[in-house]
């Protein structure tokens, strides 16, 4: 299956730098699965290094407020990155699928580790508040990477996390 189609959604990176919110998330990985009920929507720091990886912080709150730093480094193929996950050694395959940089954009995801494979996919918007097509054209991403409909989740609205989980 074909998710990035660099012809109809031509990737730029520094289109994509900046403040996004995860509106939404599905994946088959237990945890997520466990988890999603307790689940509210982040904010995500987007910053293109010159290389044309991406340094993204992400600040999610789930019971408190934790952050995430990562490094997704560009690979030869437009729109794709690979990075690990410090505190899990998971291997993370990303593929920017779908969007408008000043809308919204949509991420597939393939990690491995520990044993096991799993994939999921992100929603992220400018705001909050997106179309009901956005969030339908994610539904059906979710739908065609093998995604269960019970475990696609629109994420509730949630203050964000104080600053100081971005420095």
């Amino acid at each position: 299956m074909l998710l990035y189609n660099s012809q109809s959604f031509p990737f730029v990176c520094p289109q994509v730098a900046g403040k996004w919110y995860l509106t939404g998330v599905c994946s088959n990985f237990k945890w997520f699965v466990c988890r999603k009920a307790n689940m509210k929507s982040g904010t995500v720091m987007v910053e293109p290094t010159e290389d044309e990886s991406l340094k993204v912080a992400s600040s999610h709150p789930l019971d408190k407020c934790w952050k995430i730093d990562i490094l997704a480094t560009k690979t030869d193929v437009p729109g794709k990155f690979t990075y690990t996950i410090p505190f899990t050694g998971f291997v993370t395959e990303m593929r920017v699928v779908d969007g408008k940089p000043d809308e919204y954009g949509m991420n597939h995801y393939i990690n491995t580790g520990r044993n096991e494979t799993f994939v999921e996919n992100k929603l992220y918007g400018r705001s909050l508040d997106l179309s009901a097509e956005v969030k339908e054209k994610f539904n059906q991403l979710c739908l065609q990477t093998g995604i269960l409909p019970e475990n696609i989740v629109h994420l509730p609205k949630t203050e964000e996390c104080p600053l100081e989980c971005f420095v």
